[in-house]
């Protein structure tokens, strides 16, 4: 029998990461004549990294470039995806850059991803990051020029049916994702095992409490809601609630305080304590059920189940100025479901964020 593999922990690039890097790549051509065959991008995190350019060419107008994507040690359906990038000049309409999806980019057709309908299904932050990239190398030649830039991935179709695309309203691709530009292998042994030392380190330095975030976003927005504690209080426990709070009952921690956005928080109220996207959806009709009981009228908490996106639920809930009641709602149900799987071991306050890290909601257990 064949010893099981050990994964490792090296980390990879997002989608948005390797778009960014081959549109600096071709933007590069488009004013050098020549598309480099490695370029250096900036990450949406701040950090400067080397890119492989795999093809590309370029003429007076047109230039062609390709980022392989490398999820590093935990790869997910986007691994080797070819990120392509096609940049054509727009001659004298200065300043002008239009972004858009090609074959391959999915497109939005359902509310609650924060996102137009019918635009390219490319992220926020990774739109920022492609256009912080380019302006930083065509500075010069939009003074005169404009830029269309088109994103495509061949095979991103077929990618996408292994995602929850479809059932997101994202029809016809992928998406290009990224909020920090690295993809951290989350699923690993080695990340749970981090997790239950981040909270070891609390309890060994006399903490009662620990503040669990989801990701790189949370843990900003804790953080300045909580000035006042510790570095060591806080432990990035990205989709691992479940391990979290076992170690937090070894070790005798008495508080604990999750910060988060409203889709992993739906799967925590769910009973979902490993909360990957990979894993089962977003129970919506729970979302629904709790809209009803603030007074939500039928036809909204029908069209809630009937979404796919906690995200829909909360925009639907703050056009009905009822978005403070819904997620100290769902906060509860969260610590329902905690209570129910570690009974009286914790006290619990739970933060709410927006996809910006600004504060939705602060639920503090028995007030």
């Amino acid at each position: 029998m064949k010893p099981k593999k050990i994964k490792g922990t090296r980390k990879g690039y997002t989608t948005g990461a390797c778009t960014a890097a081959a549109a600096r790549a071709a933007v590069t051509g488009l004013i050098t004549a020549k598309v480099p065959e490695q370029i250096e991008s900036l990450l949406p995190n701040g950090q400067q990294v080397v890119f492989q350019v795999t093809a590309g060419y370029c003429d007076d107008f047109h230039a062609h470039a390709v980022v392989i994507k490398d999820a590093g040690d935990d790869p997910d359906c986007t691994h080797n995806a070819h990120l392509t990038v096609d940049i054509k000049r727009l001659p004298h309409q200065k300043g002008k850059i239009i972004l858009q999806g090609g074959d391959g980019v999915g497109i939005i057709t359902m509310r609650g991803l924060g996102l137009e309908i019918g635009s390219a299904a490319i992220n926020p932050v990774p739109k920022k990051n492609i256009l912080e990239n380019v302006h930083q190398v065509a500075a010069n030649l939009l003074q005169q020029h404009g830029l269309e830039i088109t994103v495509s991935v061949p095979d991103g179709e077929l990618m996408a049916k292994k995602t929850l695309n479809a059932r997101l309203g994202i029809i016809g691709g992928i998406s290009i994702l990224g909020t920090t530009g690295i993809v951290h292998p989350y699923s690993t042994a080695a990340f749970k095992a981090s997790v239950v030392q981040g909270v070891e380190v609390a309890a060994n330095q006399g903490l009662d409490t620990v503040v669990l975030t989801t990701g790189g976003r949370t843990e900003k927005f804790t953080l300045r809601e909580l000035p006042q504690l510790n570095q060591a209080n806080f432990v990035q426990m990205g989709d691992f609630l479940s391990p979290a709070l076992d170690a937090a009952e070894r070790v005798g921690i008495k508080q604990i305080i999750i910060g988060g956005m409203v889709g992993k928080l739906t799967k925590m109220a769910q009973g979902e304590l490993i909360t990957h996207a990979r894993r089962n959806p977003v129970n919506t009709q729970l979302l629904a059920e709790i809209a009803a009981s603030i007074g939500a009228d039928e036809q909204v908490c029908k069209d809630i189940s009937g979404n796919e996106t906690a995200r829909y639920a909360g925009e639907r809930m703050e056009e009905l100025g009822l978005s403070t009641a819904f997620y100290l709602e769902l906060c509860k149900r969260i610590v329902a479901t905690l209570e129910n799987r570690h009974p009286h071991k914790f006290s619990y306050t739970i933060l709410v964020c927006d996809f910006e890290g600004q504060k939705l909601a602060h639920y503090k257990e028995n007030n």
